[in-house]
């Protein structure tokens, strides 16, 4: 059937839509969709002489390098604002301008222009980011090798770009089944079509295909058309002067019986139709935008009578709760829905009467108005169709978007904060070149004790029993042990006994009982299940102290065993997309660990497989060829190792890092062991060539030779341009590292500038910058940032012993949208309100994205208020430490 033809005069929408003005990437419709183009607006502007490298192409015409300021914000991440004018278009870069980019899944929006308005990332950006995807490019390669095709986005804005992809492409996916679904059930009409193919959400989707699913009853207007009423809906747009609604009475058919029946299938039909249009539908949400939209819970009538008296008190702060969904916080939205789901509150979206009556006149008046004159009872039927189309179809649409979209949000900054709290527990500076004792704290069975070297070999193991009446006889044993391995630091872990525990080592130390030793004493998280694995011919009991001690030397190489949902660090973990979480956090640990680099002559299986481009099998076959081969002499001979081709090499290659002093000394001793050996060899040769042999192909020697650029962050693919700048400052490959090559780079820099260096190398100015960073970072360079101890009052050990004023330091325990949680020492994490994290508070010594403090940080802070019958303290911070 097909669709109403409009008047002429109704206004154009298309300044409303969503495809935003001035690019130059093509919007088809309906055929693909193809972001073929990579250039702005600028397209006739003259383009630089510079050629992209092959570590970094570029994406437009001059880098514009941000001032780096301290950006604070609670709600909205930094680090991916949309640029002026003045910035850098995307045009075709080398790497990227092959093939055209098409979408599996043809759709009436352009996916580039959705994904950046729904992202706030520039279309350019998100033209080039669907490529690097599609070309199976990981989140921390991108974000560290191709910054200029993302205009030097970091990783979480990418990380969210990329699931807003996956969102769209799979409500296109779903779009296209149903088409197919309904075509082969023949009841795919052309508006139908156009209908589905311009959904965005599975919401639309929803809502424009309910009627047709199986098992359906059929909508009004479906049965109103099957009476035959279409004709008269529609002449009455188009042609209302010669309809007749009498002649359709049928008086012995149901619907069609009087004029009454005749009426209200005409108003079906019509409420379908508006219900359905593209621009109605736009010019309503646009309309909601512009006015006061509230979300309103209450206290369910079932609750309040046969409720948990303790699981309402819970949702109190909701009971009769109002607040505008552009100002309220992700977490009351997972409170409210938690509630909701537990039957506990009753929520609904109240829209104004201003926006019906704002909406009603405007589509009589304007979109649906007749091209010709009607009469009043034709009028009354097209308004009471408006106004049934807004309350029974449109109004619980908007209402359904609403939530949705309140709810995918505070999913999503929830997960957020999972990922950058891991990734604070995560880049925890390690604890390098101390001998430390790991106790795990217990009452009955003891305290377990385990020493382990600075390279984290298990030297000692004990079982002391500190909280039963031994504790002076134990100390001795302590202090014997401490002296004896020339430890000074204790790891207590945070379990059972623990508060006891450090208040036993603390009172210690303050009387100097260690002397000469300055022993000092850290509170650790939980052990790590692999434990067993790693350690199955040691005591189960004894197996967790060494953990503890571990996961402070390397914070980050024990964490990794353990499943980063379990680190128990974010709020509303159950009621979030388990696979939006999982994916998430898998994601975050990869891009830490690949930052980090590892070793690949000493690093486990287990830190190896989160690098990127690397998994299990791959991680476990690099182990093999090291077991057979012995040791990695340089980045070339990974590509030896079985699963390895090219494009896992270019992901994984510039994370993973070789020790030149144990290379060298390697290769020494392997060249004095087979010198003789090389000349038994070249005399046989020698025998073999008189004989009249053929002469043999040498070995290939230079994938045993060392590279001295494999230990910094450089990718090889940028190894000729790191090799022509040494040449241009006069450095040495063996410098690496040194003052003499830092003062060489800073000379070199100051008087050529960044930008004509880059010019001159034919490069570009990220890449520079990394070849720069590369070279002058110190041998064993972390970027992991200084280890803080938690300096715990020695006389506060417990909740009874806070008092209204008290000022303690601890260290911050889990980070939320609605505060931040300190341990302060006492076995109860106090709060500190996000109202309480201000600008002035903070360091200004780490650059920090948001005002909001992530785990491991230390603070001082001051008792605000202690509910000792609920176990909750209020703080306040004084400062950073």
């Amino acid at each position: 059937m097909a669709c109403p033809k409009l008047s002429n005069s109704r206004p154009n929408l298309s300044s409303s839509s969503h495809f935003a003005p001035n690019t130059s990437l093509e919007v088809l419709v309906p055929k693909k969709m193809e972001t073929n183009s990579f250039q702005g607006t600028n397209v006739k502007s003259s383009e630089s002489d510079e050629k992209p490298s092959t570590s970094a192409p570029i994406a437009g015409n001059q880098v514009k390098h941000e001032k780096s300021e301290e950006d604070f914000a609670f709600d909205e991440p930094p680090f991916k604002k949309i640029k002026s004018t003045t910035s850098p278009e995307g045009k075709p870069v080398k790497n990227l301008g092959g093939n055209k980019v098409k979408e599996e899944f043809e759709m009436n929006w352009d996916i580039v222009q959705v994904l950046s308005e729904r992202t706030n990332v520039e279309p350019w950006v998100c033209a080039n980011l669907i490529r690097l995807f599609q070309e199976e490019n990981t989140i921390p390669f991108i974000a560290r090798y191709r910054k200029e095709l993302i205009n030097n986005l970091e990783a979480d804005a990418l990380r969210e770009v990329q699931q807003t992809l996956e969102e769209l492409r799979s409500v296109a996916k779903k779009t296209h089944t149903m088409i197919q679904k309904l075509k082969k059930e023949g009841k795919l009409s052309g508006c139908l079509f156009t209908a589905l193919l311009n959904c965005r959400t599975f919401e639309e989707l929803d809502h424009v295909s309910a009627p047709y699913k199986t098992g359906s009853k059929g909508t009004k207007a479906q049965r109103a058309k099957q009476l035959g009423l279409e004709p008269a809906a529609l002449s009455l747009l188009q042609n209302p002067m010669e309809l007749n609604l009498f002649s359709y009475i049928r008086p012995n058919v149901k619907g069609l019986a009087n004029i009454q029946e005749v009426e209200a299938g005409v108003q079906h039909i019509l409420a379908d139709i508006f219900a359905k249009d593209k621009d109605t539908l736009d010019f309503i949400r646009k309309l909601c935008q512009q006015r006061y939209i509230c979300i309103q819970s209450a206290l369910a009538k079932v609750s309040s009578k046969n409720g948990n008296e303790k699981d309402i008190d819970k949702f109190q702060l909701y009971h009769e709760f109002s607040c505008n969904i552009k100002n309220i916080q992700h977490h009351q939205i997972l409170a409210i829905n938690r509630g909701e789901n537990l039957k506990i509150l009753t929520v609904k979206v109240n829209i104004p009467d201003g926006v019906k009556n704002e909406f009603c006149w405007w589509c009589v008046n304007e979109r649906w108005r007749p091209k010709q004159f009607l009469k009043p009872e034709l009028m009354r039927i097209l308004r009471n169709s408006v106004e049934d189309a807004y309350k029974r179809l449109i109004y619980p649409l908007l209402c359904r978007e609403f939530r949705s979209k309140l709810t995918s949000d505070a999913e999503k900054e929830s997960v957020m904060m999972f990922g950058r709290n891991l990734r604070q527990l995560l880049l925890t500076s390690p604890v390098r070149g101390r001998t430390l004792m790991g106790v795990d704290p217990g009452y009955k069975h003891g305290c377990k004790l385990a020493i382990i070297s600075p390279t984290s070999q298990i030297l000692h193991t004990d079982i002391v029993y500190l909280h039963s009446g031994q504790g002076f006889r134990e100390a001795e044993k302590i202090k014997r042990l401490l002296q004896q391995f020339n430890c000074s630091t204790v790891v207590i872990g945070n379990g059972t006994a623990c508060r006891e525990t450090e208040a036993y080592f603390a009172d210690l130390i303050m009387k100097k009982y260690f002397a000469p030793l300055d022993v000092q004493e850290h509170l650790s998280t939980a052990v790590s299940p692999e434990a067993s694995k790693e350690m199955p011919d040691l005591d189960p009991n004894l197996r967790s102290a060494v953990s503890i001690a571990r996961r402070v030397q390397d914070p980050l190489a024990e964490l990794v065993k353990i499943e980063p949902k379990h680190i128990g660090v974010g709020m509303y973990q159950h009621d979030v997309s388990q696979t939006l979480l999982k994916a998430t956090l898998d994601s975050v640990v990869e891009e830490c660990v690949s930052f980090v680099g590892v070793d690949i002559n000493i690093c486990s299986e287990i830190l190896l497989r989160h690098i990127a481009g690397l998994n299990a099998n791959r991680a476990r076959n690099i182990i093999e060829w090291r077991e057979k081969n012995g040791p990695f002499i340089n980045r070339e001979q990974l590509k030896e190792v079985k699963g390895l081709g090219p494009k896992t090499f270019q992901q994984c290659a510039g994370f993973i890092r070789f020790n030149q002093e144990y290379i060298k000394t390697f290769c020494s001793k392997k060249t004095q062991i087979g010198s003789q050996a090389l000349l038994t060899k070249a005399g046989a040769q020698a025998t073999s060539e008189k004989q009249g042999k053929k002469k043999s192909k040498p070995a290939p020697s230079s994938s045993q030779q060392p590279n001295p650029l494999d230990q910094t962050c450089i990718h090889p693919e940028s190894y000729n341009i790191a090799m022509r700048f040494l040449s241009f400052i006069g450095g040495n490959p063996n410098d690496i590292g040194k003052s003499d090559m830092q003062q060489k780079v800073n000379a070199v820099i100051q008087k050529e500038g960044l930008e004509e260096t880059a010019k001159r190398l034919n490069t570009t100015v990220h890449t520079l910058q990394l070849i720069i960073d590369g070279l002058t970072q110190p041998e064993g360079f972390d970027i992991r940032t200084d280890f803080d101890k938690p300096d715990f009052k020695r006389s506060i050990v417990c909740f009874e012993d806070l008092s209204v004023g008290t000022v303690l330091t601890g260290k911050v325990e889990n980070a939320t949208p609605f505060g931040v949680f300190v341990d302060i020492g006492v076995g109860k994490a106090g709060l500190i309100p996000v109202r309480n994290i201000t600008e002035a508070k903070l360091s200004k010594v780490k650059k920090r994205r948001s005002l909001g403090l992530g785990p491991g940080e230390r603070v001082e802070v001051k008792v605000l208020n202690v509910d000792i019958p609920r176990l909750r303290i209020t703080l306040d911070l004084i400062r950073v430490l």
